[in-house]
């Protein structure tokens, strides 16, 4: 005890109470055969069940229509220090903006309403980003929404929980462990802001009953600069059924790809979190995805084993926006169709482009969200096929034989965001073997990619737009190079030769103004096509071509452009 009071002065901002409260009651790790790093597994299979969850962002920064965090600047005048952000808004005003933010529309009710309606299984809030400010009453921070300098005094986190826990919606609070306002932050301090931090998950953790899961948010941090395995502990000796995702400097339970989809894996548990917007935050004028692009991305992450976690960021007033609000009830009217496909699935056993499929007890759920050919060619499974169904209406055609399953459906018959077909077996879906769709879709996917260029003024963004990323599948995510070149190309290699006539190319911010189509035959590079602008979503035909290595080639470009997708397909009868 004489070691607990020491460590309390120390840290005299906190209670005595409470940080003696913490310091004793951490359990021993390898207590009862866990250690309390990661969750146990039938927590982690019932979160990979729910598949789909509500992602919220919101604070007072939505008076500005700027980014949550990251459109915190310097103070003016000031010079800038590494708890200042970089964006537009100086620190003294974005740190101000709560004693004017009165969001009086405010219904957390409501904001549950819409995430079930939206087939959402879970919710994630955040309580706290990189901005320090916090959405629930805690008492080691006047920097909060329930401080008497606060224009609108309220417990946002009692309200969310409230709601969601008489609404039976799992919770999960995002909570960021960068903290640009709180002094003590990566000073010479440091560890004095752990504690802080610790009290602060303590308290969510003690205070708002139930929480199912904890999304931190650590910007690459190592798991000493939080303290995370004691933090861990802790936590879990308070709720035990806490999911944590892997951005606290340890793995945690899953993997949390943002703004892209992760890869097909069953070995490790991962997350999207994208934005339903372009931002995490309110945006006025935002664009938002469509109703197909939403279905695409929830169908390929539960087709590649992840799930989705969508966001939308409220208005000022405290209002989803109408039009956002719309198109999560969308989702939801697919989801209480088809949902069956999604919820509780596994992915696989098969994948490819724009085809995917999911599978449960002995059923196999074949996803088409876009055909490429006259008839699917799925690989062999040595169970039988006793019956299948054609989920989005219609009839299809079931042909299984040594060599795979041959699965067709007559274009009047096809679901214009997804075509779903379920195939029941004589033996369970888990059992058959992992296998990736090839005789399907584009002659580019997946392949071998080069390029003259790429984008190295900073590595960190540069990890984010690869080569390679042009040909992966996901438009999310793709190639471009250093702003100020105008001209760089895209190399892919087939792997071998083949004919083909028709290029679909995905350029989603229409930068580019002249282009060129390439094939390499006898040594030398020919042109087969020449182009203007590309834009979102540029199908291109031509002539048939024979050939092994493919360039596009960008000519003239306003600035760097992203390539989300370059895919090519074999010359032949269009399906």
């Amino acid at each position: 005890m004489a070691v607990a009071q020491a460590s309390c002065e120390q840290f005299g901002f906190l209670s005595l109470a409470m940080l003696c409260v913490a310091i004793s009651a951490q359990p021993a790790a390898g207590q009862d055969g866990w250690d309390m790093l990661k969750a146990k597994p039938e927590v982690v299979e019932a979160w990979q069940d729910m598949r789909f969850g509500l992602f919220i962002c919101w604070g007072p920064v939505t008076l500005t229509g700027q980014e949550i965090g990251w459109s915190r600047g310097a103070p003016r005048g000031g010079e800038f220090r590494i708890r200042d952000g970089q964006g537009p808004v100086p620190a003294d005003i974005y740190d101000n903006l709560y004693k004017k933010w009165k969001p009086d529309k405010f219904d957390a009710r409501q904001w549950v309403r819409i995430a079930q309606e939206a087939g959402a299984k879970y919710m994630i809030f955040l309580v706290k980003h990189h901005d320090g400010f916090c959405l629930f009453g805690s008492k080691l921070t006047d920097y909060k929404s329930t401080s008497p300098q606060a224009a609108w005094q309220r417990d946002v986190m009692a309200d969310i929980a409230d709601a969601c826990h008489d609404a039976g919606l799992k919770l999960i609070a995002y909570y960021s462990q960068p903290d640009w306002h709180q002094p003590d932050y990566r000073s010479r301090n440091h560890r004095r802001y752990i504690e802080y931090l610790h009290g602060q998950v303590r308290e969510l953790l003690t205070n708002y009953g139930r929480i199912d899961g904890f999304w931190f948010d650590g910007l690459g941090g190592k798991a000493k600069d939080w303290d995370a395995q004691r933090l861990f502990r802790m936590m879990r000796t308070l709720q035990p059924w806490l999911i944590i995702n892997d951005r606290c400097g340890l793995p945690g339970d899953f993997d949390t790809p943002e703004q892209r989809i992760g890869p097909f894996r069953l070995d490790r548990p991962w997350e999207t979190c994208m934005t339903l917007g372009t931002q995490w935050a309110w945006r006025p004028n935002d664009r938002i995805k469509s109703l197909k692009q939403c279905i695409d991305v929830l169908v390929t992450c539960a087709g590649r084993n992840g799930n989705l976690a969508l966001n939308t960021g409220p208005m000022p007033d405290g209002r989803i926006e109408p039009r956002q609000a719309q198109r999560l009830r969308e989702i939801g009217r697919w989801l209480k169709r088809y949902g069956e496909s999604i919820y509780g699935t596994r992915g696989g056993p098969f994948w490819g482009l724009n085809c995917l499929t999911t599978r449960k007890g002995n059923t196999i759920y074949v996803h088409v969200l876009r055909w490429y050919d006259e008839a699917l060619i799925l690989p062999p499974v040595s169970q039988k096929v006793v019956e299948h169904r054609l989920l989005t209406g219609g009839q299809a055609e079931v042909e299984q034989t040594e060599t795979g399953i041959r699965i067709s459906v007559p274009p009047r018959d096809r679901n214009e965001l997804d075509t779903i077909v379920a195939l029941r077996l004589d033996g369970p879906a888990a059992a058959v073997p992992v296998a990736r769709i090839t005789d399907w879709g584009p002659l580019t996917f997946g392949k071998k990619v080069t390029a003259s260029h790429v984008y190295d003024r900073d590595p960190k963004v540069g990890r984010r737009y690869k080569p390679e990323y042009a040909v992966d599948g996901d438009p999310n995510r793709g190639w471009t190079f250093n702003p100020g070149v105008q001209r760089a190309w895209l190399e892919v290699d087939l792997g071998r030769v083949y004919t083909f006539d028709r290029a679909w190319i995905n350029e989603p911010y229409g930068r580019i103004r002249k282009f060129e189509l390439q094939a390499k035959r006898d040594g030398h590079w020919e042109t087969f096509y020449r182009g203007d602008r590309i834009g979102e979503d540029c199908t291109i035909t031509f002539p048939p071509v024979t050939a092994r290595y493919v360039r596009l080639v960008v000519l003239a470009t306003t600035i760097n452009p992203l390539i989300g997708e370059f895919q090519l397909f074999r010359a032949g009868p269009r399906p």
